[in-house]
């Protein structure tokens, strides 16, 4: 088996190292992640400029470029041999609800299923990070599982693993995505110079985290497995609009 791991982190963040670690064991593993953290990256692409990247001693490839970017080059020309799967992670922090809107981790997994590969981004849920290895134990259980019961081709898995031990880890539970409040106000500073500058306010609590959500998965102690699709048209809106865009008269209103 061959996997592609990335992340949003950086090529040098414990979670991916970890990740790496164990699934070198078991499989080919190629690593083609971002030089430098790009948390917030989302679905980007770098169209304005070339890539380059750097060899490391310990066989990971890091690019100045996304996530995404990383995702992309691998699997369209980059690597030798396409992989049986993409795995983004092990994610510093969660990606819960609306998070995966933003999330750099779920945006490269989610061009290893653009690509037409399956795909799962991984993320320890937590402050204070220190059981990245039940984040490994849970990976390594769900590509297993993968392998016997493979995913619908235009799906791919978002995992969020409660930072604690495994044997407190109380079981895996699939969910749906629960979903935040607006988030917190910008935060207004001055640099060294007396000019302004702004800081993106943090995320807002969750606002729906009840039972059958990733938030009410994590707070109980489970891991979270939500399965997403990429396709944003609100279906049940298409025969409403297209009901009243034939009244509009082209000539008209557009003055």
């Amino acid at each position: 088996m061959r996997i592609l791991l990335s992340n949003d982190d950086g090529y040098l963040a414990p979670g991916l190292l970890a990740l790496y670690e164990s699934l070198r064991k078991v499989a080919h593993v190629d690593v083609i992640a971002p030089d430098q953290n790009r948390s917030g990256a989302s679905n980007s692409l770098t169209l304005l400029s070339p890539l380059r990247l750097k060899h490391h001693a310990n066989g990971v490839i890091s690019v100045d470029g996304t996530p995404t970017d990383c995702v992309h080059l691998a699997v369209t020309g980059l690597l030798e041999q396409e992989p049986d799967m993409v795995i983004s992670g092990i994610n510093a922090g969660a990606n819960l609800g609306d998070d995966v809107i933003y999330s750099g981790t779920v945006a490269a997994a989610m061009e290893g299923r653009f690509l037409g590969l399956p795909a799962i981004a991984v993320s320890l849920a937590g402050r204070k990070l220190a059981h990245y290895d039940s984040a490994v134990k849970a990976i390594e259980v769900l590509v297993n599982k993968l392998q016997v019961t493979p995913l619908d081709k235009d799906t791919l898995l978002n995992v969020n693993v409660p930072d604690l031990p495994w044997h407190k880890i109380k079981g895996f539970i699939s969910t749906r995505l629960g979903y935040r409040h607006k988030a917190e106000p910008v935060i207004k500073s001055q640099d060294p110079r007396g000019e302004p500058i702004y800081w993106v306010g943090a995320a807002g609590a969750a606002a729906d985290a009840g039972e059958g959500t990733d938030f009410h998965a994590i707070d109980n102690g489970y891991i979270s497995v939500t399965p997403i699709h990429v396709d944003l048209t609100r279906y049940q809106q298409v025969d409403a609009i297209g009901q009243w865009l034939p009244t509009i008269d082209t000539k008209n209103d557009a003055k």
